[in-house]
């Protein structure tokens, strides 16, 4: 059986999902592809082309850490969590999805590996079900305390559009991406984040401790979905300013999500694109999660205004991936540029990546 799972770029809304927020995430052309079959065994071989390296584990040998097979055992154990049988497989891994580039290597390589499970043992599970016990594993086996964009985003995605997905109900409906002449360039910073050493998790329980504080005087709120921009001051009053700021960002984030639908659905690039700026400095001056390379990039992008339309950093932050939206005749000049400036301050080249929008988990 031959497996397929695509990588994911966010338009925007960035740190809404475990806030219960909106995202607008859509599933790319960049994937990690299985070959997987039943060992007749207890025993899970499992081969890395990317990494070089075999694995085996059996379903009672499971342990949490940062290697890519952990992603495979947190993905076993959220099927044996459901109860549901299966035994040993063969699996062979390999892909072009960038790692620590912000296109959620993670989350594909968990959807697809549950997707190959759930269809060889016969187990029935949703879409949404496997996009659950991706999101488990990446809690419990790899420490990261992601929301649920990027499993459902590589599994539900669908071809030349994204996804509006209300992290909150967990639906979602498909928006085209309809931008004429304009195409989507990824700029990797070569900065690889590690989510869960990074101050991810940090962040995560900052936006708890708002929620907390606003719940004392206000038991309606059980998320920063709930809380309205009107209201924020009310929060200013009740925690650190660290934490306020953290959670303003969020709550501006959400409501900045929800306008940049109503862009995309007007197919009006301009005001989409403004608003993909604000996201990007947004995340580095008031949530913190923005490093230099990544400023600098989006710094350049603003001074091509005609040919760059938006831009920010993409995925959990701490580097990765920059996305544009770029008029598809200056992306070789702007791309040259980019690298000439880039190799002088941090000596060293950025990547280039031209993506299109793609169908979600499927098989071969």
């Amino acid at each position: 059986m031959l497996v397929i799972a695509p990588g994911r770029i966010n338009l925007i809304g960035e740190h809404t999902d475990y806030n219960e927020g909106f995202v607008l995430p859509a599933a790319v052309d960049r994937e990690i592809v299985f070959a997987v079959a039943p060992s007749n065994t207890d025993q899970f071989n499992c081969y890395s082309i990317d990494f070089e390296e075999v694995f085996s584990f059996r379903a009672n040998e499971l342990k949490s850490g940062g290697q890519w097979y952990n992603y495979l055992m947190g993905v076993v154990s959220g099927f044996q969590q459901r109860g549901l049988p299966l035994s040993g497989v063969d699996c062979v891994i390999g892909g072009n999805i960038p790692t620590g580039s912000g296109m959620s290597s993670s989350a594909a390589l968990c959807s697809g590996f549950g997707f190959a499970i759930n269809a060889i043992f016969k187990s029935n599970l949703s879409r949404l079900d496997l996009a659950r016990i991706g999101q488990q594993a990446e809690h419990e086996f790899a420490g990261v305390r992601c929301g649920i964009m990027d499993q459902y985003a590589s599994l539900f995605g669908q071809k030349d559009s994204a996804l509006l997905l209300d992290c909150r109900s967990l639906t979602h409906e498909y928006v085209p991406v309809n931008f004429p002449g304009v195409q989507i360039l990824l700029v990797d910073t070569k900065v690889k984040h590690t989510l869960a050493s990074s101050a991810y998790n940090d962040r995560r329980a900052a936006c708890e401790e708002g929620v907390k504080a606003f719940q004392k005087i206000n038991s309606g709120i059980h998320s920063l979905r709930d809380v309205d921009t009107d209201n924020l001051s009310t929060l200013q009053k009740l925690v650190s300013t660290d934490v306020f700021t953290k959670c303003k960002f969020v709550v501006e984030e959400i409501d900045r999500t929800q306008r940049a639908a109503t862009f995309l659905k007007l197919n009006d690039v301009k005001e989409f694109g403004r608003l993909m700026f604000e996201t990007h400095w947004g995340l580095s001056h008031f949530y913190e999660v923005s490093c230099p390379e990544s400023d600098l990039l989006v710094t350049l992008a603003e001074e091509f205004p005609k040919d760059v339309l938006g831009a920010r950093q993409m995925g959990g932050g701490f580097g990765g991936c920059i996305i544009h939206l770029i008029r598809n005749e200056a992306v070789e000049k702007y791309s040259l540029k980019v690298r000439e400036k880039y190799v002088v301050t941090f000596k060293k080249e950025p990547d280039f990546y031209s993506v299109a929008l793609k169908e979600g988990v499927h098989l071969n």
